[in-house]
């Protein structure tokens, strides 16, 4: 912020001048004493809410900034607003804006925006201590404009906690009429018992084996970019999907994908043709029948939840003979495709709400960047009096 030109009727003045600071109430709770005590109230750490408690230290609007085990980096969200009634243990500075001179939203979208790691101590465990955190700079226009520039950047966060919720609501929709689908099919017909649960009567109980050959991929390329460019336009996929992008072919026909490893072990996916296959995942490498639709195929594995097959102990793995044996319930060709459309639609609408999301962040990130500059203005908003 050094080089920034801020508009000459802007304040430049360190942290402690702006807030008060209540970090003396603070009181750290491990977690057999939280278990002893579960309840209704935010337990608060450096980086959001950790649990959930019977009582509470604050009532009221605070913005908690991280004191160790944070982020600190421009745009990494250091602080986060907690309002009501609610717990902070010590890693978590507890401040407010003083009346009259600062807003609580406007500080904490300061201080996300500002890059603190040059007073942060400590090597292995960064750590923002009460005397460096005081004498962090801010930047403050008068009060009016800072409650219209935390109206705008409020109101572009609701923007994005909508899209977000719709997309909770088509995943939920989504999993509710699988477990429907899967059980009771398309076509009202009468059902049989199997290892598995009741289907359909036309439908066939199969080993996943007999249907399609699953094969580890290769070692990941390393000319992989973490976008397209005029060389690298083929996706990597890995366990959860695209990793990034190389110049180089691993196959040209349409896959599906299982995560074999780590943390995204049992996930299910599409590769798209042309693809690469990264070693941590497993890829369809040969189909057995033409009556298989791969799109019903990797809705049905995804509702399996294949995680639960991974190998215990160690790190998670699942492998292909283990999924060779699953036994998993097939109808008709045609019914098959009908179910795989049905899904294809939440998909299409989920994937259109993140890019929503993603572009709502975009928009945010830049009108952050220009407001905390004062390169963009909220006077005109004060103007218009709707914000008093």
């Amino acid at each position: 912020m050094n080089n920034v030109n801020f508009p000459e009727h802007w304040k430049m003045i360190p942290l402690e001048k702006a807030v008060n600071v209540f970090d003396k109430k603070r009181i750290p709770l491990n977690e057999t004493q939280r278990q002893q005590m579960p309840g209704e109230y935010p337990y608060c750490g450096a980086n959001g809410v950790v649990d959930y408690v019977n009582d509470y230290l604050f009532d009221g609007e605070h913005v908690l900034l991280a004191e160790d085990g944070g982020y600190w980096g421009s745009f990494e969200n250091s602080a986060y607003l907690m309002n009501g009634k609610f717990w902070v243990n010590n890693h978590a500075h507890v401040l407010q804006a003083k009346q009259g001179l600062s807003d609580n939203y406007f500080l904490m979208c300061q201080l996300n925006y500002l890059d603190i790691k040059p007073f942060i101590s400590g090597t292995t465990r960064g750590k923002l201590n009460q005397g460096m955190m005081k004498r962090v700079p801010l930047s403050l226009p008068t009060l009016p404009e800072q409650r219209a520039i935390a109206y705008i950047l409020q109101t572009i966060q609701e923007a994005k906690s909508t899209r977000q919720h719709e997309i909770v609501l088509e995943r939920e929709r989504k999993a509710a009429l699988m477990d429907f689908l899967f059980s009771h099919g398309t076509k009202d017909e009468p059902r049989k018992q199997t290892e598995i649960g009741e289907i359909p009567e036309s439908w066939e109980m199969t080993k996943l084996g007999d249907l399609v050959k699953l094969k580890s991929g290769e070692t990941r390329p390393k000319d992989i970019e973490s976008k397209p460019d005029a060389e690298r336009t083929i996706p990597v996929y890995g366990g959860n999907g695209i990793l990034g992008y190389t110049g180089k072919q691993f196959s040209d026909q349409r896959l599906l994908v299982i995560g074999r490893v780590g943390a995204y072990c049992g996930c299910v996916h599409i590769a798209e043709a042309p693809n690469w296959i990264t070693d941590n995942a497993l890829y369809s490498e040969k189909w057995f029948s033409n009556e298989v639709s791969l799109d019903f195929l990797a809705e049905q594995l995804e509702h399996f939840n294949l995680n639960q097959l991974q190998r215990r102990g160690g790190q998670p793995l699942i492998t292909q003979s283990i999924l060779h044996q699953l036994k998993v319930p097939l109808p008709p060709f045609p019914e098959q495709y009908a179910i795989a459309e049905t899904f294809s639609a939440f998909d299409e609408k989920i994937a259109v709400l993140e890019q929503e999301v993603e572009l709502i962040d975009e928009l945010f990130h830049a009108m952050l960047e220009g407001l905390m500059t004062g390169q963009r203005s909220a006077v005109p908003l004060l103007e218009s009096g709707e914000i008093q």
